[in-house]
């Protein structure tokens, strides 16, 4: 056997896929209402510009659920608590996009030192250490399911309620500040959801990539649409395909979750991309190239 035969049968080996198959019944559900909590917390992350923050809440994620893990506690309560805790600093902190900035430069070294310090401490199994870097999915137990798909209705009921005050203060803060609209403590809430939603994420492709469910989805969604209606969909429609591809894939091989739900988010964003060139090229479409131009016909068409 070659060196390039090994390397393929570790990345696709489908052994036994049909009687696996049963085994991954909780995180082929457990994905769906992941993929329906990512894409659409992403619609309102790209609006607001918040990238960076998703990776700042990631890292102290990463060390609340390394606590609960050295604990014996409850990985998801730990990663939600983590996440809850970097959403409200940063929500608090950073009003301004400078002061945010600054704020999760100092939040993410020290919550990826926490959760080593954590890790180094916790003498179990390896694998248990490497899942929350690169993710887990695919041994989703009940006690788990419970907490993720509470949570998951939980974010999916308060971006119902806020869906529409937070699009018009994320599209122009000072007039719906003048109209009343409460732009600071929606900023919080938001802030405090989107914890929420990184928590979930964290538990599919571990802290390093939760931008790939976060983020990607609905960037890639932007580049063929700002329709109020289509851009939310297409954004949940992106991260369910690329969990449960990724799922689906991991199953039949000894790799980790993380690379082909990252691979699959990708390949999303880059057909995506080239779609919405051609299209401008075709029909003279504006092109949508950031945050600003996606939240102002984002508004535009609502």
């Amino acid at each position: 056997m070659t060196l390039a035969d090994g390397v393929w049968q570790q990345i696709f080996t489908f052994d036994h896929y049909g009687e696996l198959l049963a085994l991954v019944r909780n995180s082929l559900v457990a994905g769906v209402a992941l993929g329906l909590v990512g894409g659409l917390a992403g619609v309102f992350v790209l609006m607001r510009d918040l990238p960076f923050a998703v990776h700042g809440i990631s890292e102290l994620s990463f060390a609340g659920a390394s606590a609960a893990l050295l604990l014996g506690a409850n990985i998801v309560a730990g990663s939600i608590a983590g996440s809850l805790l970097a959403a409200g600093a940063i929500g608090v902190l950073g009003t301004r996009a400078r002061d945010r900035n600054s704020v999760i430069g100092i939040i993410m070294p020290f919550g990826l030192g926490l959760g080593v310090l954590f890790l180094a401490l916790y003498k179990g199994r390896a694998a248990n250490k490497f899942g929350l870097l690169t993710g887990q999915i695919v041994a989703v137990d009940t006690p788990q399911m419970s907490w993720l798909l509470g949570t998951a209705a939980l974010v999916l009921v308060a971006l119902a309620v806020m869906w529409r005050p937070l699009t018009f203060a994320s599209a122009d803060p000072d007039v719906a500040r003048a109209r009343g609209v409460p732009v600071r403590a929606l900023s919080l809430a938001f802030m405090l959801v989107l914890g929420l939603a990184v928590a979930l994420s964290v538990q599919v492709v571990g802290a390093l990539l939760v931008l790939t469910l976060v983020v990607t989805p609905a960037a890639a969604a932007a580049r063929i649409t700002a329709s109020p209606v289509l851009l939310p969909a297409l954004s949940v429609l992106f991260a369910v395909a690329s969990i449960e591809g990724g799922i689906l894939l991991a199953l039949g091989s000894s790799i980790p979750i993380s690379p082909y739900v990252t691979t699959i988010s990708f390949t999303i964003y880059a057909v995506c991309r080239m779609a919405g060139r051609y299209r401008a090229r075709r029909w003279g479409a504006r092109p949508i190239d950031g945050p600003g131009t996606v939240t102002a016909r984002f508004v535009e068409t609502s």
